[in-house]
């Protein structure tokens, strides 16, 4: 309720409001969820406005006695709801540029210091008490709650809510319509751009007036709780959890210093994905049953491959989704925990207090798990200690960053590990990469070129049969012609004869080449054949894999 309670308590105590008797009283009856104040008020002890006026004499800010007050409605544009509920303040009144607004607890000097970088400089602040400011609160902002700061957020506005609020909620409402898994809002030297990432394009959507760059970041800070308005010096990260028309928006924010001021990408959390399929990531019917049995061998390691954005945690959790089930004891290590996964205990890393990847992963072995998921093999100590569980009877999913699967042998062989213990180890490497699929209401009938069919490696006469398409455009896409983006795969098992060439320590030609002789499909390939079956474009799969040109 009040920020120095004990010192508060001395004050009302020397001015004679409450006794010691009192204060033995309302220890042996407050409840456990009450502090010593608000049981003094609730039985009668002393009043809120004793307290209040207490708090401004000795802090020498004027109480102001709200009973009754009305302000006036264009207050709450100087404020906004977010601002005022964050801080338990409420707008007043102007006195000539300053602006007048009234606090409760004057003791608080984190937001005393706040409140100039968040509203404007030229205030003047006076003190009445919790519940008065609330009622105010009311009066002025109506019935529309947002909700704290930095929790599920309402999304609806009003004619009458601050600009700077209207202008983010609608930035995030249309990242929500499109589908955008990034928001990127970055200062230029002149203007302020807003970029959206969709379907791994990046679209220049909106550009607005540089003067309100330090309005649009403090707002963002504001949503997201865990920020410090006042500090624009070094990089800072939060959430943002929010509610746009019956739909969850959860958002995982990013800001650091340019030369231009202070950049902001969100990163759009979709909760959807936990629900997706091995068939809904674009899993072939073969290669979705070659993978299945990987995935439900009772020990071993299986690795996802590829790099940052190419859907590896997207794949993982699929995984899991598939394997999940009562009998068994799933645990995962992540940094972040992006996403609650039900019937799943999940762990975050924290290296600061020394809860890395291989701390978590040795504790989490004496929970007796079934099955790990491990956020990513990033050292020797990790990977040593993801292979001694999988050899003693652990089934662990992990991703590693290589370009290809059989990559990943000489990976892992970089970091310390002996052949001998990949060999043993490791039962299957998906790697992966993501292409937009065509949509489906609108693509239409189209014909390779020249160029994509030598790029791709494919003669005229191999289209027999094939079902070429391509992007038109309708309002379902947003004229893309694209909607949605989907796997390209190459799953590389490792079988005895595998074995024996990791032994052997072959290089990764050398794997690569004998592992397409046993049937290994490459990443190219695959797409070769989602274009052909009018799944997505040449382009596409061109542009994912020109690293497998071979």
């Amino acid at each position: 309720m009040y920020s120095n309670e004990e010192y508060l308590l001395e004050l009302l105590a020397e001015a004679g409001l409450v006794m010691d008797s009192d204060l033995q009283k309302a220890k042996s009856t407050k409840k456990p969820t009450e502090t010593l104040l608000e049981c003094l008020i609730k039985t009668g002890v002393v009043s809120d406005e004793q307290v209040a006026q207490t708090v401004a004499v000795n802090s020498g800010m004027e109480y102001i006695d709200l009973h009754g007050f009305a302000a006036a409605p264009h207050l709450k544009t100087l404020v906004p709801m977010e601002v005022a509920q964050r801080y338990k303040i409420a707008p007043i009144g102007m006195n000539g540029p300053a602006l007048q607004v009234v606090v409760a607890d004057p003791y608080d000097f984190e937001t005393l210091d706040s409140l100039p970088h968040v509203l404007q400089p030229d205030l003047e602040i006076f003190c009445s008490t919790h519940a008065l400011i609330k009622t105010l609160q009311a009066n002025i902002y109506g019935n529309e709650v947002f909700g704290d700061v930095g929790s599920k957020t309402g999304g609806s506005t009003s004619d009458g809510d601050a600009p700077v609020i209207k202008l983010v909620n609608n930035i995030l409402l249309e990242a929500f319509k499109s589908g955008s898994s990034d928001i990127h809002i970055e200062p230029l030297e002149k203007d302020l751009r807003v970029r959206l990432r969709i379907d791994g394009v990046m679209h220049d959507v909106e550009h607005h007036p540089k003067r309100l760059h330090s309005s649009i970041i403090a707002r963002i800070k504001i949503m997201c709780g865990t920020m410090s308005v006042d500090e624009k010096r070094i990089p800072q990260d939060g959430r943002i959890q929010m509610a746009f028309n019956d739909k969850e928006l959860d958002m995982r924010v990013s800001i650091i210093p340019t030369n231009n001021g202070e950049s902001v990408v969100m990163r759009v959390l979709d909760k959807s994905s936990l629900r997706l399929g091995l068939s809904d990531l674009g899993f072939l019917s073969d290669d979705q049953d070659t993978f299945e049995k990987l995935i439900t061998l009772p020990d071993g390691i299986v690795l996802v491959t590829g790099p940052t954005g190419s859907g590896k945690t997207t794949t993982l959790y699929a995984c899991l989704n598939f394997i999940n089930r009562p009998d068994r004891k799933i645990i995962t290590v992540e940094d972040p925990v992006e996403y609650e996964l039900a019937g799943i205990n999940q762990v975050m890393v924290k290296e600061d207090v020394g809860m890395t990847f291989a701390a978590a992963l040795k504790a989490m072995l004496r929970q007796a798990p079934n099955i790990i998921m491990l956020g990513e093999i990033r050292d020797y100590e990790t990977a040593s200690i993801a292979i001694q569980a999988s050899l003693t009877g652990h089934l662990v999913f992990s991703t590693l960053h290589t370009n290809d699967a059989p990559g990943s042998v000489a990976r892992l062989a970089d970091i310390g590990v002996k052949p001998f213990l990949i060999a043993s180890a490791v039962r299957g490497i998906l790697a992966q990469r993501l292409v937009r699929k065509l949509c489906s209401n609108c693509k239409e009938p189209t014909s390779l070129s020249e160029r994509e069919l030598r790029h791709l490696g494919l003669e005229a006469s191999q289209l027999y049969n094939a079902s070429i398409m391509g992007p038109k455009g309708c309002n379902k896409c947003r004229s893309a012609g694209f909607k949605g983006r989907m796997v390209i795969a190459e799953i590389f098992k490792v079988d005895d004869e595998v074995r024996n060439m990791i032994n052997q320590q072959l290089t990764t030609p050398q794997l690569r080449k004998r592992a397409r002789e046993l049937g290994m499909r490459t990443l190219r390939e695959d797409g070769i054949r989602k274009v052909l079956a009018g799944m997505t474009t040449a382009e596409e799969v061109i542009e994912a894999t020109m690293a497998d040109a071979d």
